[in-house]
């Protein structure tokens, strides 16, 4: 049985599945726009994600889950799947620190998808829109009937 997902219905189980993993409950993250392959996820600067004691600079590993998290997004949103995801693979290349007091945005974009499965591009930023913060790219499952 094949099930038509309209891109608001789409848009309605991405937000749900984000709101029900409790670590993105706990990093705070925001959806903020998501269709057509495309998904833009905030995190808002908080002391308790804090790497860096000394400069205030929030950990990797919450701009990687910021990064993950937008990454599948993205690919529930692709008009080509149809189901829930999984990271394979993400590359993350960290181009400097994230400026401490800032929230930090990613946007992601699907650009293939295959049977079983799809292909992401994402940056994370701070205020600083011109200068990322982070850039990956990964590969994400697709179940049974996804493409």
């Amino acid at each position: 049985m094949e099930i038509n997902l309209t891109e608001e219905n789409k848009a309605r189980m991405v937000r749900q599945f984000i709101e029900a993993l409790p670590f993105a409950k706990a990093l705070q993250m925001e959806m903020e726009e998501m269709g057509d392959g495309r998904a833009v996820i905030s995190m808002p600067y908080a002391r308790e994600i804090v790497g860096d004691p000394a400069t205030g600079v929030i950990h990797g590993g919450a701009v990687s889950a910021l990064m993950d998290t937008c990454g599948g997004a993205a690919v529930m949103s692709h008009p080509q799947t149809k189901s829930a995801t999984a990271t394979l693979d993400l590359r993350i290349d960290y181009m400097r620190p994230a400026t401490p007091g800032e929230k930090i945005t990613a946007r992601a974009e699907c650009y293939h998808v295959t049977r079983s499965v799809a292909f992401i591009r994402a940056e994370a930023f701070d205020a600083d829109a011109d200068r990322p913060v982070a850039s990956a790219t990964g590969a994400f499952s697709i179940a049974e009937g996804g493409a």
